[in-house]
């Protein structure tokens, strides 16, 4: 059976209720709205449960994500006059700080050009220490779209770009990848580098929310081992909604072991039963409306996004047909946007978000042509080292992607009360756009890159690196 509109409509898995209508609060001229009261629930915490995953009463998407780099030479055979060499790594959406660098400008021998031979024009590499800039491009589109989404609450923006999808499907990679080591070997490692920076963000967020009068039970646990939702009150909400993704890719990296276990043995039907869970849960039993439904219908959502990661990391996905590939994504591309906005009235929106079967479908049909694209034509976007500003900008988002996650939701709360005192000062009321959408979207980035060197280096402690300011 289907779920009713009296359970569903506003509503997403794993989340709280919360008012779709607007965005965040607008800044007001009179009156600066405090952290906490912009966004109201309409049920306290543990009544009604958690708010619709990516809505910013959505889940702050996300991370974002979530383990070390892993890294992966092949060398191409050497030729007479020249040895190239091709780089290719998968990587996590919780990356820990980059490997150290080789020193800028230095050339290897396989890179030198023959002798008696013009020195043919360089090629642009992958950045140094072996990084797949593919991956890397996609985890940084992933996180802006997030915080974009938060920022205006574009419905459409889970069309354009389904990021918990393409994240998970990179978190699914690199997983396959480490498991070649001893399973409990990396779990433990995957662990020690995600909840160090969850640990140290939720100090801040579990004061707050005491002093805004919260007194929690034996459920703050949750805040230690986020396997299910964390508990906390209204005024906290807005900050810790986003910890529905932590808490699936801890599942999965659980699962993982034997999740890879029974892909081994089947790959294509493996990949393509994943799908199953979630029409079950849409046609058949519905999960509970507590923690543990929440958490199930999460990793239904997205088991074929980590899957397809496997698949790929497999090399499952290069032995398939372009044609085959390309006709089941855009079936299911197809379905999954046909079902949200078929069912409108059901869920309230069109927005994926609040459709976890329309959100399965659809981030499915898309993370397969995303990756069945990067191995079969072997992309690795080389080309951003040319344009070195946004090189950078690329490497400071992968190394910082568990920072920028976490603490983006704050960034964007606190930009209200920030723009509030802006309006006091008659030049700024005058010259700048104070109450639009698009200025409270650039105050979040600014309060976010000041996070990035203020607390970004927790990351770099929980794998155990050096702490630097920037990656």
């Amino acid at each position: 059976m289907s779920w009713g509109p009296e359970q569903q409509q506003g509503y997403g898995y794993g989340q709280q209720p919360q008012p779709q209508s607007q965005p965040y609060g607008q800044p007001s001229q009179s009156q600066p709205q405090p952290y906490g009261q912009q966004q109201p629930l309409a049920q306290p915490y543990g009544q009604q449960y958690p708010p619709p995953y990516g809505q910013q009463q959505p889940y702050g998407q996300g991370y974002v994500q979530p383990g070390p780099y892993e890294q992966q030479w092949q060398h191409a055979p050497a030729q007479p006059e020249a040895a190239a060499v091709t780089s290719t790594v998968q990587m996590d959406p919780v990356p820990a700080a980059p490997e150290a660098e080789a020193p800028e400008g230095a050339t290897s021998g396989a890179d030198a050009p023959a002798p008696g031979a013009d020195a043919p024009e360089p090629r642009p590499k992958a950045k140094a220490g072996g990084r797949d800039r593919y991956f890397d491009a996609l985890r940084a589109v992933a996180l802006v779209r997030v915080v974009t989404y938060h920022t205006f609450g574009w419905a459409w923006a889970g069309l354009v770009f389904p990021s918990m999808g393409v994240m998970f499907a990179l978190a699914g990679t690199l997983m396959a990848k480490s498991l070649e080591r001893p399973a409990l070997k990396v779990v433990k490692s995957r662990m020690r580098r995600l909840l160090p920076p969850f640990w140290f963000w939720g100090v801040f967020v579990v004061l707050a929310m005491m002093i805004h009068g919260w007194m929690p039970g034996w459920e703050i646990v949750y805040w230690i081992v986020p396997v299910g939702d964390p508990p906390g009150n209204a005024w906290g909400s807005q900050a810790y909604e986003i910890l529905w993704y932590l808490r699936t890719y801890l599942w999965f990296v659980w699962l993982s072991p034997v999740l890879l276990w029974v892909f081994r043995k089947a790959p294509i039907p493996v990949l393509l039963l994943s799908l199953v869970p979630i029409v079950v849960f849409q046609f058949g039993w519905q999960p509970p409306w507590n923690r543990f439904g929440s958490a199930l219908t999460d990793i239904a959502t997205y088991l074929f996004c980590w899957l397809v990661g496997f698949a790929h990391r497999e090399g499952v996905l290069q032995r398939l047909k372009p044609v085959a590939v390309v006709a089941l994504s855009l079936a299911a591309l197809a379905y999954g946007g046909w079902y949200a906005f078929a069912h409108q009235g059901e869920f309230g929106t069109y927005d994926l978000d609040e459709n976890p079967l329309a959100q399965a479908f659809w981030s499915a049909g898309f993370v397969a042509l995303l990756m069945y694209f990067k191995a079969h034509y072997d992309v690795d976007f080389a080309w951003l080292a040319r344009f070195k500003r946004l090189d950078r900008i690329v490497t400071i988002f992968n190394g910082r992607a568990v920072t920028i996650y976490l603490w983006h939701e704050i960034a964007l709360i606190l930009a209200v009360p920030l723009i509030d005192q802006f309006w006091k000062v008659p030049a700024f009321e005058k010259w700048l756009p104070l109450e639009s959408q698009w200025f409270m979207f650039g105050i979040g980035w600014a309060l976010i890159w000041i996070a990035v060197p203020l607390v970004g280096w927790v990351e770099d402690v929980a794998a155990k690196k050096k702490p630097k300011l920037l990656p």
